[in-house]
């Protein structure tokens, strides 16, 4: 009798207590992110980088374009030239933000397009197996027998000088590497317990690899696409440098030093601007990529 009254208290109070609601996985991830420091810090400086580029208009700088002979190369702090001006006098601090932008660009954008198309022919590869993973992957295999650097520069040789071409070459550079990533992923998950039942349930390939395979494997490909931003920034500003990417006289960091080159005993510091912004974004991304790596490592 006397168990009757404790089990309707226990009831009780477990009704009475607050339901607290389990935290999901990217939850997680984003609140161990921010707990980084470094990451933060990189994540700001990328921030505050592209901001400055999206809004380059409205901070009422200098026209990139415009040039004079009579203040080429001024060194830096000179008044009205916080930054100094280049080679053929054009303010330097107009140029590296409104440069941003097709340095950005060049460099982000074939990481995003490598992303969708690699993810998807490593799913299918993984997921499929056989001859079509064959066929995929020895494809794949070829690209690897040429450095990134070569390739790039053949493609974009074969192409012609230009902001579309030195994007599709980088591309084709940086889908073999994905498309390896995400192989290797999926053909880990594939035979697992989940992916069984969807297949007893009824459930199609494309089902499979869309519902099931692609939210398992997507974290591990966008940690290893995000590091490869680094390495796109460096190759397209090579690219530029080269003169097999931004044209003169548009304004682009790896364009930029090409040009600067021949300043570098005259004024070395504003020729190494160009390459201190190609720096910083390059590191910035790769440390935010090493943070983001860590956060997702639930296991630690």
């Amino acid at each position: 009798m006397s168990e009757l009254p404790l089990s309707a208290t226990a009831d009780a109070a477990l009704q009475a207590a607050p339901a607290t609601k389990a935290r999901g996985y990217w939850a997680t991830v984003g609140r161990r992110i921010m707990r980084d420091k470094v990451s933060m810090a990189c994540a700001l400086v990328l921030l505050l980088i592209f901001l400055s580029a999206i809004l380059a208009p409205w901070l009422g700088l200098e026209d990139p374009y415009k040039g004079s002979m009579i203040r080429r190369l001024r060194h830096i702090g000179t008044v009205g030239y916080p930054l100094g001006t280049d080679e053929l006098g054009r303010d330097m601090l107009a140029r590296l933000i409104y440069g941003g932008r097709l340095s950005l660009v060049i460099g982000i954008l074939p990481v995003i397009l490598a992303f969708c198309i690699g993810t998807s022919l490593g799913i299918i590869a993984g997921y499929v197996g056989g001859k079509l993973n064959t066929a995929i992957m020895r494809t794949v295999d070829v690209f690897y027998a040429f450095p990134s650097v070569l390739l790039a520069i053949a493609i974009s040789g074969a192409l012609g000088a230009g902001v579309l071409n030195s994007i599709v070459s980088l591309t084709v550079v940086f889908v073999p590497q994905i498309t390896r990533v995400a192989e290797s992923v999926t053909t880990g998950v594939r035979n697992m317990d989940f992916v069984e039942a969807a297949r007893a349930s009824g459930a199609g390939p494309f089902t499979i690899m869309r519902v099931h395979i692609l939210g398992n494997v997507l974290g591990a490909i966008f940690v290893y696409a995000t590091s490869l931003i680094s390495v796109s920034m460096i190759l397209a500003a090579g690219l530029s440098f080269l003169g097999l990417g931004t044209k003169p006289p548009e304004p682009e960091w790896g364009l930029m030093l090409n040009t600067l080159r021949t300043a570098i005993y005259v004024n070395p510091w504003v020729a190494a601007l160009p390459g201190a912004m190609i720096f910083a974004v390059s590191i910035c991304f790769n440390l935010l990529s090493d943070g983001l790596r860590s956060a997702m490592d639930i296991r630690n």
